[in-house]
């Protein structure tokens, strides 16, 4: 996965964006900064809040830390001591914070209820609870299980997601909504996903061993769907909202229905770039 996403990061990178103010800013990190700097002087009651989160920070990193940390603190695990955690995490494995640009970028491309970059940093639960997963899982990843369960109970209590830290989710993801999403330990999800909120990811409750869904690259999962069992999702394909799928579906078809069936083909070649729930 590491590979994955270090490959995803040098074609960002390399890309020609859209977005002017992104171009002009010549940095995701910069155009934040820019944005709430730009907050702030519209908002003064907020601009401690602003400081705090962002403007304080020289890097995404360190901005990050301290968002995730002051979310994931409780009375017997103090703030610092879990910004200490994620910034290990982040020195020793940088794909992490490749990977949460990567996210921002999706969102801001696919939710038109997102005009800015700064907005899901600063805003987004669907996008803190995936970031405090990336952290979990990699916690899991060195053998530290019981903070792993930490993070895990944690995301689940403040977020309302509940993601297994052994689950293992690509970047370029959009949690939209994100309330009621739980993900399997075996699960695997690819990189230019989206999924809304009430989405189950899960096993049929007898199978052990490798026994949740695999969700290809490109992937639409509308809301409140099931899939249940190691079955695959192919490559650009679309489920509805409110379906229950439990048998492997073929790349580029859309799916929908109690059981799901096939009910026709997504409009575009990346479902989870265009978001239309429509079939």
């Amino acid at each position: 996965m590491t590979s994955i996403i270090s490959k995803r990061y040098a074609e960002e990178l390399a890309k020609e964006h859209k977005v002017e103010e992104l171009r002009a800013a010549g940095s995701l990190w910069k155009a934040i900064r820019y944005e709430v700097h730009l907050r702030a002087e519209f908002e003064p009651i907020m601009s401690t809040f602003f400081h705090a989160t962002v403007l304080n920070h020289d890097t995404i990193e360190g901005a990050l830390s301290f968002l995730l940390a002051s979310k994931l603190d409780s009375p017997v695990v103090s703030s610092m001591a879990i910004r200490e955690i994620i910034e290990d995490a982040y020195q020793n494995e940088r794909s992490l914070i490749h990977a949460a640009e990567i996210d921002i970028k999706a969102i801001r491309d696919r939710d038109p209820a997102c005009n800015s970059f700064s907005s899901p940093l600063l805003f987004f639960k669907g996008f803190h609870a995936l970031q405090s997963h990336r952290v979990a899982h990699w916690l899991w990843s060195q053998e530290r299980h019981s903070l792993a369960f930490y993070f895990q109970n944690q995301i689940s209590a403040i977020f309302g997601v509940d993601i297994h830290p052994a689950a293992a989710l690509g970047c370029g993801i959009m949690l939209d909504h994100a309330t009621g999403l739980v993900v399997g330990e075996t699960a695997v999800v690819e990189e230019d996903v989206s999924i809304l909120h009430g989405v189950t990811l899960g096993g049929t409750g007898k199978a052990s061993g490798d026994r949740h869904p695999k969700v290809r690259r490109g992937v639409l999962i509308g809301a409140n769907a099931s899939i249940i069992g190691n079955v695959e999702i192919g490559e650009g394909a679309k489920v509805g909202a409110g379906s229950v799928v439990m048998e492997t579906v073929p790349p580029h078809v859309t799916v929908a229905g109690v059981p799901a069936v096939i009910v026709g083909k997504p409009g575009g070649e990346i479902p989870a770039f265009d978001v239309d729930q429509s079939f």
